[in-house]
């Protein structure tokens, strides 16, 4: 599993390794199954709210590697760095979960940026927090409250065990979605609708493309 995100409290990290945590609690035998890297750059390092957060990711970790460790397995790897796109495309390709469960975001690339970087013929699954703005144009994703440990920790099963079938199909519409809801059609869209609110309260005064 894959996570990418800024250091940031809005992308609810500290909540993200809850519910990894439960999944390994309430099923041990999937510690075998189951790596979970968090890429996460540091952001705004002089203001101290982040600076807890970094504490409390490094403290998690550290508690669920502790707990559920083996000699030849460590669940959970914290990277405090940034990586480049070549690099990021390449993991996100390899890693059979994208988590992307932020408690409140305007729209969310990342998500965007797993699903293009899939292979069709076995491609990951998507689990995407409700409240990101990516969630209403990819619906085909697990879709998941970030502030419930229990229904996150459920959403990793379910991905787990999601059959290919599943997988594909889930991913053909989420790549249909990506493909063709770009800028453009954003633009065109967000104009058209700008029109129409003008019309709507009877002023005059076109609006150009």
């Amino acid at each position: 599993m894959i996570g990418v995100d800024r250091l940031d409290y809005s992308k609810g990290l500290p909540e993200r390794l809850d519910g990894i945590s439960r999944v390994f609690e309430n099923n041990p035998e999937r510690v075998s199954d189951v790596v979970f890297i968090q890429i996460a750059p540091p952001s705004r390092e002089d203001i101290a709210s982040y600076q807890r957060i970094r504490e409390t990711l490094e403290q998690k970790t550290g508690q669920i590697n502790g707990a559920h460790s083996k000699i030849d397995m460590v669940p959970i790897r914290y990277v405090n760095q940034g990586h480049s796109a070549a690099e990021l495309f390449g993991i996100y390709r390899a890693s059979k979960i994208g988590l992307v469960t932020p408690l409140r975001d305007g729209m969310n690339l990342v998500a965007k940026e797993y699903v293009a970087a899939q292979d069709p013929a076995d491609p990951g699954v998507l689990i995407l927090s409700r409240f990101a703005g990516a969630a209403q144009q990819l619906s085909e994703a697990v879709l998941v409250n970030p502030h419930s440990p229990d229904e996150l920790a459920y959403a990793i099963e379910t991905a787990l065990d999601m059959s290919l079938d599943e997988r594909k199909r889930r991913w053909q519409a989420l790549e249909k979605s990506v493909r063709e809801e770009n800028i453009t059609v954003w633009t065109e869209n967000f104009a058209r609708d700008l029109r129409n609110v003008d019309l709507d309260a009877g002023v005059s005064t076109p609006i150009h493309n």
